[in-house]
């Protein structure tokens, strides 16, 4: 009777482990956590990749940021498993700075930064003094005083690596526009105090901000670019290639068109969308 009872106990303990192999991918896991900031790059996961995925079997919970801190803290501490909200620039600064293990994986559709204003309907009422808000992080200063200088409101040093000016470059201001940096998830706000602000895309849109509200959009350097990002040690494994998979496919392009115009399409979207 023992003995029944011991095979009937090890058949058991077998279904169960073949039963919880069927529940997982093929080498992977099923749950999913994707963070983004709230606004255009999280409405992306929701409405193209999520559905994706689901078909493949995933359980996948969104989990959205409110600014450019926590999702790398949270992606590194193992709370969610990708992250969409930071350009390669910024990655790469992050990465030296805080020798994190991270890779970006897949550059995906990007909303230009935008030059905003509450109080005036042209850029022409630029005057002496005019208070401009920007990013206060490296990255994002770097590519806001780039809109700028575009615009020929200042210059920066010219021997200055583009992708890491300050304020401190500003060799020329002719309208001594007063910079006033902030954390970029307060810029929509800010628009009520300052003159103008140069704001990332992804805050202006969830602050239901249009791209057409925008005074000047900046034609979007490829470093500027938004990329999937998961930890290094997870790189190969099946659930990154179904994201991948995902961003590249014909009905996420499709959704870019329908719903997100005016945004940066990566070099492989022109090969899905042909």
């Amino acid at each position: 009777m023992k003995k029944i009872t011991l095979l009937l106990t090890l058949v058991t303990s077998l279904l169960s482990a073949l039963l919880a192999g069927c529940g997982s991918s093929a080498g992977g896991q099923k749950d999913l956590k994707i963070g983004a900031t709230a606004g255009p790059y999280s409405d992306q996961l929701r409405k193209g990749i999520k559905p994706l995925l689901e078909e493949k079997g995933y359980r996948v919970t969104i989990v959205e940021f409110q600014d450019y801190v926590q999702p790398n803290t949270a992606l590194l501490s193992g709370s969610i498993d990708a992250n969409v909200f930071q350009n390669t620039a910024y990655l790469d600064n992050y990465i030296k700075e805080q020798q994190a293990d991270l890779t970006g994986i897949i550059p995906i559709p990007t909303v230009p930064m935008g030059v905003y204003s509450k109080k005036h309907r042209s850029l022409d009422d630029i005057r002496e003094g005019t208070r401009i808000s920007l990013p206060n992080d490296p990255t994002n200063q770097a590519r806001a005083l780039g809109v700028l200088q575009t615009l020929g409101l200042l210059k920066l040093r010219p021997d200055a690596d583009a992708l890491h000016v300050s304020e401190k470059d500003i060799v020329e201001n002719p309208k001594q526009i007063q910079i006033v940096p902030l954390e970029a998830a307060q810029l929509p706000r800010s628009l009520d105090d300052v003159d103008y602000a140069v704001v990332n895309g992804n805050f202006a849109l969830a602050s239901g901000w249009k791209l057409s509200d925008a005074l000047k959009l900046e034609q979007t350097p490829k470093p500027y670019i938004i990329v999937l990002t998961v930890r290094t040690a997870d790189k190969d494994k099946p659930f990154v290639k179904d994201l991948v998979e995902a961003y590249r496919s014909p009905s996420f392009d499709e959704l870019i068109d329908r719903e997100f115009q005016g945004f940066i399409k990566p070099e492989y979207a022109k090969e899905v969308g042909q």
